[in-house]
């Protein structure tokens, strides 16, 4: 987009949803956001733990089905402005239980709120595009792995980011992120590898990253499916 005939760089909005800054998720979300970076973005990275994001609902910030036109709490309208200032949005998270982690669907759950993420018959995302980067410390070839897919799939691409308008939403899992591969057998026991050392930890993890990284470049080249 340009402004007085000057073309301002795009905006990627790159959410970190871990606990911890060493983490692997972390180190995903910044390769990512180098990526971005390197294709033209303005980065804008929001570490949820970091800036203190509490992601319990609050009475401030409870959907007001009579007022479409509520105002939230001011921290709930400076994620707003975030979101609404990116064109596209790509968030990091562990995968626990098949889903987000509880920051990630609070951060959800009070800021993509009625008459801001939906309630409009034309939304104010529409148009914007979604990357989910989820790392799953089940291994790469447990029976699980499909339904884990599946299962985000359908919670993220088409219970929240086409319910709000994104054109383009698609889900990178990236099992095998756990230095100790685990799958579950036929009993339903939990069977844990031996962590994994020296020249085969770096290989599991170089092709970790290479996964990631192909997820970002396939999403950045993708064209977007019209709303």
């Amino acid at each position: 987009m340009s402004h007085n005939g000057i073309d301002q760089p795009r905006t990627a909005l790159v959410v970190v949803a871990h606990h911890r800054s060493d983490s692997l998720t972390a180190h995903i979300a910044r390769r990512a956001a180098a990526q971005l970076e390197a294709a033209g973005y303005r980065i804008d990275l929001l570490d949820l733990h970091a800036e203190g994001f509490d992601p319990r609902m609050t009475e401030a910030d409870q959907p007001d089905w009579g007022n479409r036109e509520k105002t939230y709490s001011p921290e709930v309208h400076q994620h707003m402005d975030r979101i609404l200032a990116a064109d596209l949005v790509i968030a990091a998270f562990p995968v626990y239980w098949a889903s987000v982690p509880a920051v990630l669907k609070g951060w959800i759950d009070r800021v993509w709120n009625y008459g801001f993420a939906y309630g409009r018959s034309k939304p104010r995302l529409a148009g914007k595009r979604m990357l989910w980067l989820g790392l799953a410390g089940a291994a790469a070839d447990d029976a699980l792995i499909p339904f884990m897919q599946q299962t985000l799939e359908g919670q993220l691409n088409m219970g929240i980011a086409y319910y709000c308008g994104f054109s383009h939403s698609t889900v990178g899992l990236l099992p095998d992120a756990e230095e100790r591969r685990q799958r579950i057998d036929a009993d339903g026991t939990l069977l844990i590898n031996a962590p994994t050392v020296g020249a085969e930890r770096e290989a599991q993890y170089a092709a970790l990253e290479r996964q990631a990284d192909g997820f970002v470049a396939n999403f950045l080249a993708a064209q977007s499916v019209p709303a």
